[in-house]
């Protein structure tokens, strides 16, 4: 059917006015009791609720008072159009149908995971029932239509699941692509409890191995490499995760040990040699012309051939050590210092960059810590690191306090109940470290030398086996800062000094 103008003149004579909120012209959304207003003002004065100030109901407040522009609600405000939903009477933004945004996100959900007799497939009804109930739905309906380049993939994704496409299985997932979407519909599976719970590191690493092995053309270097990551790596990773969740510089050290694995294969072939005929000249020759992070990235798989009896016995170069030179003590109050005096500053790299030079935390340390981490005793605050927990000062208290108030990334699934301190956008997730440690560095604050500095200062006041306990170091590590400083701690016992 043909639009009733004839000209684009026409056109934007009776679709185009000023709005009434933010004074620009161009098409109007709706009529409001002050005036046309374009779509832009409609959706952020749609998204406002409260108790209204006119008549103590709490409702949708998208209505001005005339006197003091405070907002007010649609009965209030003598509002003509209605925003009340046609099936659960919620006012809300409405859609298609006059349907809020809730009842829409619960259609197209049910649409996508129907499994083809108009229900939603029994086994994804937790999933249905956890998007469904979101803090924000608007968020939902955004997820389903995706960003460019992955318009529709999530939406692909659920159908696929709903139809029986793909299969309820954390194997099933490896291959789907584009794999962000897919890992981020895996987590939402794992949170609701429709797939069992594996560690995020563990899975990302068994869909980056897939591809990896199939790259390998030989195939008797792809036999080795694959018994490799079956004996060795994976049992690794997952003893680990068994007692701790596995940080992502340890999934990018598995990573790196099964690439140069498949390299110094294919290397020896170049030379002429297999894994077997590799003798110590071959070794030598290798470890002389590669860095010392290839190098220490080989060793494990070298250690593992010997051991399988698929290596001759050899003697491996040892490891160098190399240590940054800690942040002078100085630089390290100052940067306090401004941490905490700095009110302009972002908030959630000010709070990790004071827990990196006040406890001396890695940064994959500071992204596993909760809300629940930090605790009240009478009238001190205490932030778990270690057993027992470190004292809090009031400024960094009133810090942490402000920032769990107002942490961001809550509006997905499952976040407005996260516990934790640098929740993710990923469904019940935390922030990835690298994201945090950018962050961080762009206020100037050294993550690894403030660190070094930190830890240093506190064996220098405090006994080793103390500074451990405290801020959750291994006592051998501790130690051997200590002794390095050369401080008169460096030879106390650890364990309890208290007179019977």
């Amino acid at each position: 059917m043909s639009p009733a103008y004839r000209t684009p003149e026409q056109r934007e004579r009776w679709h185009k006015r000023t709005c009434a909120r933010c004074g620009r012209f161009g098409f109007f959304a709706a009529v409001w009791p002050d005036g046309q207003v374009c779509r832009t003002c409609e959706c952020r004065a749609l998204r406002v609720q409260g108790r209204c100030p006119e008549c103590g109901e709490h409702r949708l407040l998208p209505g001005l008072r005339p006197a003091d522009a405070v907002a007010i609600c649609t009965g209030c405000a003598d509002f003509r159009p209605s925003y009340a939903c046609s099936r659960c009477g919620q006012e809300s933004q409405l859609r298609a149908g006059r349907l809020c945004l809730r009842c829409t996100l619960s259609d197209q959900l049910a649409a996508l995971l129907d499994d083809g007799t108009g229900q939603v497939r029994p086994e994804l009804v937790p999933l249905h029932r956890m998007l469904v109930e979101m803090k924000n739905p608007r968020t939902g309906l955004n997820w389903l239509d995706g960003r460019p380049p992955n318009v529709g993939a999530a939406a692909k994704l659920l159908r696929g699941l709903g139809n029986g496409d793909i299969e309820l299985t954390h194997e099933a997932f490896h291959r789907l692509q584009p794999w962000r979407a897919a890992a981020h519909l895996r987590e939402l599976l794992m949170s609701c409890g429709v797939l069992p719970l594996v560690d995020k590191q563990i899975c990302s690493f068994e869909r980056w191995l897939r591809t990896h092995l199939d790259g390998i053309s030989v195939p008797d270097h792809e036999k080795i490499v694959r018994r490799f990551i079956t004996w060795e790596v994976l049992p690794r990773l997952r003893n680990r995760a068994a007692h701790r969740p596995l940080t992502p510089s340890t999934r990018s050290f598995a990573s790196d040990q099964v690439k140069l694995a498949t390299r110094f294969l294919t290397w020896l072939a170049d030379h002429e040699r297999t894994l077997e005929l590799c003798n110590q000249a071959g070794i030598d020759d290798w470890h002389a012309s590669h860095s010392e992070h290839e190098r220490r990235s080989l060793r494990g798989f070298l250690i593992w051939g010997m051991t399988s009896k698929l290596l001759r016995p050899l003697r491996l170069p040892a490891q160098l050590i190399t240590r940054k030179a800690p942040l002078p003590e100085p630089e390290r109050i100052a940067l306090l210092g401004r941490l905490l005096s700095g009110h302009d500053l972002p908030l959630r790299p000010q709070v990790a960059g004071v827990i990196v030079l006040l406890y001396a935390q890695p940064l994959s340390r500071i992204v596993r810590l909760t809300v629940d981490d930090l605790t009240r005793d009478g009238d001190e605050a205490l932030l778990r690191l270690g057993e027992p927990p470190s004292p809090v000062p009031a400024p960094v208290t009133d810090l942490l306090l402000a920032w769990i108030a107002q942490r961001d990334n809550m509006n997905t699934a499952t976040n407005p109940n996260s516990r934790w301190l640098f929740p993710c956008r990923r469904a019940g997730q935390p922030m990835h470290p690298r994201s945090l440690g950018m962050l961080v560095i762009g206020l100037g604050v050294p993550t690894t030398t403030g660190r070094t500095s930190a830890i240093g200062h506190h064996v220098l006041t405090m006994p080793a086996p103390v500074v451990a306990d405290a801020v959750g170091y291994h006592p051998v590590t501790t130690t051997k800062i200590a002794t390095r400083a050369g401080t008169t701690w460096n030879r106390y016992a650890p364990g309890d000094h208290d007179r019977v």
